[in-house]
């Protein structure tokens, strides 16, 4: 009697779920630590053969142990992001019997890989304007490596915490809520308030968009269950699997689509995330090669200059009647810490846009530029971009519409300068998050898969909820936005069995919520607390 099934109650998720464990290749094992090895070599060859083309002369072994231990603890992040979110992927497609689950997790490893090397860099640097500034312009300092070790190492504890208890946490939120962190703590030891450490403009967009994307994933993906309901009225479009038994091709079709997409989707947007910070660190320890795009064609330096007086002229008409003696960029760096504009603010800039445009054409390209110059020369460049950032924003600026064009061309101009990913960091990211796909996926997927709904995931649903996922995260890539692949995913399902019917588990979603809730204050109190342990260390 107790083997048998009451009615209206639970299938056991043990009965129900599709095979989950396989014995280990040998083959596989030894590929995947071939892959690990071949990556190391390919960066370490990548960034020989970077600063051989620079010309410059290596006197020291010192820097370039800390890269290697730095870039290991980035891509060891794209690593744990790879395991912890990409099993949102393929849960829909394992549960529904599409794919096996071996194969379900390589091949959404493969389009994670390839969404890593489509990416345009947009979310990377979104991310990072996040950062103080000062911080930003001093990378290579102790306090700028104490930042980089303590969000990197903050995120993977966090993230490694979360998966450990099976809960589907959003690397996206750790990550910035490591950002915000250590921002504050930043400020607080500079004595100032903690309040002025971080952009908080850039973080309202960035969290409205983490805020209201897992809302948006619940209702479309029940509003589209319901609309393909009236539209498709095909019965086997809105059946459980049956037994091992897999879908009919046409509904196979389209869902091993939609994981393919969200797997791709994944890549492009929290790839960058890794990349962003890899730049940080390869600025800060090898300056005189990554901190200017020296790939930069010298046929962009006539642009540019255009670009630049033309901006010159607008900064020029704000600045008329002022002079600024001495080093203008204090002011300039006052400006983008405070967004106050004071007296000095405009002439300063134009003093700092001559000084940009005399560097910049003074050798007739950016790969032509003496190594010493290198690094002043892009804190410059970044430092006028994030300037006319804010400027074109504030609305007492009393700027047209032509005048905000020729600032932000101009800041296109500093940003194709300063704001580049090398094809060898695409590459190793992808590396890095399309191996992390293929372990650890099990205890993530297993809460998509059974602990979300009453019931069994239907194809229907798994379908609609991976086209909103892919859908949201693709749109957020184009605005240059982090959105969560957990938080979308996991919610459309929700939204899929509420619009069914299906009823939830309200445990689960508990559990759930609760980590999305405490991920930023987490995550902020984890890298606030290891930034002043390591800037008192380093």
């Amino acid at each position: 009697m107790s083997d048998m099934a009451l009615p209206g109650s639970i299938e056991p998720a043990k009965q129900r779920g599709p095979k989950l464990d396989h014995a280990t290749n040998p083959f596989a094992a030894i590929l995947f630590m071939g892959v690990v090895g071949a990556g190391i070599l390919f960066v370490a060859y990548s960034i020989y053969s970077d600063i051989d083309a620079a010309g410059v002369k290596i006197s020291s072994y010192v820097p370039f142990l800390l890269l290697f231990v730095a870039l290991l603890i980035a891509l060891g992040f794209e690593f744990v992001n790879g395991f912890h979110d990409t099993a949102n992927a393929v849960a829909t497609v394992i549960y529904t019997r599409s794919l096996p689950a071996n194969f379900a997790v390589v091949w959404s490893g493969m389009f994670n890989l390839l969404g890593v090397l489509w990416s345009s860099g947009a979310v990377a640097f979104g991310i990072i304007s996040l950062l103080p500034v000062e911080l930003i312009l001093q990378v290579g300092s102790s306090a700028g490596f104490a930042m980089v070790f303590a969000l990197l190492i903050a995120a993977i504890i966090w993230n490694l915490g979360t998966w450990s208890f099976g809960l589907p946490a959003s690397s996206s939120h750790t990550l910035i809520g490591s950002v915000i962190g250590v921002g504050i703590t930043n400020a607080l030891l500079h004595g100032r308030s903690g309040t002025s450490g971080v952009d908080w403009t850039q973080a309202t967009s960035i969290g409205k968009a983490l805020l209201f994307s897992p809302i948006f994933g619940f209702g479309l993906a029940a509003i589209l269950l319901l609309v393909v309901k009236f539209v498709i009225p095909n019965k086997d479009l809105f059946a459980e699997p049956k037994g091992d038994q897999p879908p009919p091709p046409w509904i196979r079709g389209i869902l091993v689509l939609t994981c393919t997409l969200v797997s791709f989707f994944h890549g492009s947007n929290d790839g960058q995330k890794g990349m962003g910070l890899i730049m940080l660190i390869l600025i800060g320890t090898v300056p005189t090669t990554y901190a200017l795009n020296r790939a930069m064609p010298a046929s962009q330096i006539e642009k540019f200059v255009a670009n630049s007086q033309a901006a010159s002229a607008v900064i020029g008409a704000k600045a008329a009647g002022y002079n600024v003696l001495g080093d203008p960029r204090p002011a300039v760096t006052q400006y983008v810490a405070q967004h106050e504009i004071s007296e000095g603010t405009y002439p300063s800039l134009a003093v700092l846009v001559s000084d940009i445009a005399k560097q910049v054409t003074q050798y007739g390209s950016i790969a032509k530029m003496p190594t010493d110059m290198v690094g002043n020369t892009r804190n410059d460049m970044y430092l006028a971009s994030e300037a006319i950032r804010f400027l074109v924003k504030d609305k007492e600026n009393d700027l047209n519409a032509q005048d905000v064009a020729a600032l932000n061309a101009y800041k296109g101009s500093l940003d194709s300068a300063t704001k580049f990913i090398p094809g060898w960091v695409k590459i190793v990211v992808a590396i890095a998050l399309g191996l992390g796909t293929m372990i650890g996926w099990k205890r993530i997927v297993v809460t998509v898969g059974e602990k979300i709904g009453k019931t069994h995931l239907t194809y229907a649903q798994g379908a609609c909820a991976e086209i909103t996922a892919a859908a949201t995260i693709a749109a957020a890539d184009g605005y240059g936005l982090p959105v969560s692949t957990t938080h979308v995913l996991s919610s459309g399902i929700a939204g899929t069995m509420a619009a069914n019917g299906s009823g939830l588990q309200w445990s689960t979603i508990r559990n759930i919520a609760l980590a999305w809730v405490l991920t930023l204050p987490a995550a902020m109190a984890l890298s606030g607390t290891l930034y002043f342990i390591f800037s008192h260390l380093f």
